[in-house]
C-alpha cells in the first residue's frame, strides 16, 4: 500500500530519496482502531503524533449537555494530531468513524526527523496551515453558507483531499458516515441532513448510495458550493 503521508507530501513538493526514506521509517510503526474508539483523548498529553494511513477519523468537542460537534474530518496522509509536538495537551479529541489504520510517530522521532531534515520540517508545517485552512473554510460554511451549500462544499472538498492520496475511483469515493454524523459535521439535525441530502439528488449533482458518493456534475456542484480549491495547497511548487 503506497504511504499516503509520501503521496500527500509529493503533491506539493519534490522529495529527496533520503527524505523519502525518512518518512517510510518514522511511519513504520501502525496500529488499529475500531469504529467509536478515540484515536487522541481531550486532556490527553500525547507523546507521539498519529498518521491516518486507512479509514476516516473526526475532531471533536463536546459540551456539558452531550451536544458533540465534529470540527474536521481526517483522511488517509493526515496527522490528526500534529499540532501535539509543540502544544503538548490536547483540547480536543479524535474519533475513528471507521475501522482505522494509524501509524504512530514518536515525538522524539518528529523531532529528529525536523532537525535532519529542515525542508521535511517545512512540508509537515504545510500540513498544519493547510489544517488552518480548512477550518476557516468550514467557518464560513457554518456561518454563511445554507444546509445544501455546506454539504456540497463538503462532497468537493472530501473529493479533492480523497483524490491527492488516489483514494477515489473516476468522480466517487467512500464517505460511509450515517446521516447523524453527517449532522454533527454540518451542525445540523438527521431529519435537516436527510433533506439536505435529498435535495442535491433531486438537483442530479450526486448521488449517494450506500457509503459511496459519486459527483454526476462536478462544475454544477462547484458552482453551488462556490468552492475553490486553492485553500487546500495541492499544487506542486517548491517550499
Amino acid at each position: 500500500m503506497p504511504n499516503p503521508l509520501l503521496q500527500a507530501l509529493e503533491l506539493r513538493d519534490t522529495l529527496t530519496a533520503e527524505e523519502r526514506e525518512a518518512v517510510l521509517n518514522a511511519t513504520s510503526r501502525e496500529m488499529d482502531f475500531q469504529v467509536g474508539q478515540d484515536i487522541v483523548k481531550e486532556g490527553a498529553r500525547p507523546k507521539a503524533s498519529s498518521l491516518v494511513v486507512s479509514g476516516l477519523a473526526a475532531r471533536y468537542k463536546v459540551l456539558a449537555g452531550g451536544g458533540r460537534q465534529f470540527t474536521a474530518l481526517h483522511v488517509p496522509g493526515d496527522f490528526v494530531d500534529l499540532q501535539s509536538l509543540l502544544l503538548k495537551k490536547m483540547d480536543h479529541a479524535v474519533v475513528a468513524l471507521t475501522p482505522m489504520r494509524v501509524a504512530r510517530v514518536a515525538h522524539a522521532t518528529l523531532r529528529q526527523v525536523t532537525d535532519d531534515f529542515p525542508h521535511l520540517a517545512r512540508l509537515l508545517w504545510l500540513t498544519t496551515l493547510v489544517d488552518g485552512a480548512i477550518h476557516r473554510e468550514w467557518i464560513l460554511s457554518m456561518g454563511r453558507r445554507q444546509a445544501p451549500a455546506r454539504l456540497a462544499h463538503l462532497v468537493c472538498e472530501l473529493f479533492m483531499r480523497l483524490q491527492a492520496v488516489g483514494k477515489v475511483d473516476g468522480m466517487s469515493f467512500a464517505l460511509p458516515l450515517t446521516q447523524a454524523q453527517m449532522g454533527d459535521v454540518l451542525g445540523v439535525s438527521s431529519v435537516h441532513m436527510n433533506r439536505t441530502l435529498q435535495e442535491l439528488r433531486r438537483d442530479g449533482m450526486i448521488k449517494w448510495q450506500g457509503p459511496i458518493v459519486t459527483i454526476k456534475d462536478w462544475q454544477r456542484l462547484k458552482s453551488f458550493a462556490e468552492f475553490d480549491a486553492a485553500y487546500l495547497s495541492l499544487e506542486r511548487a517548491p517550499r
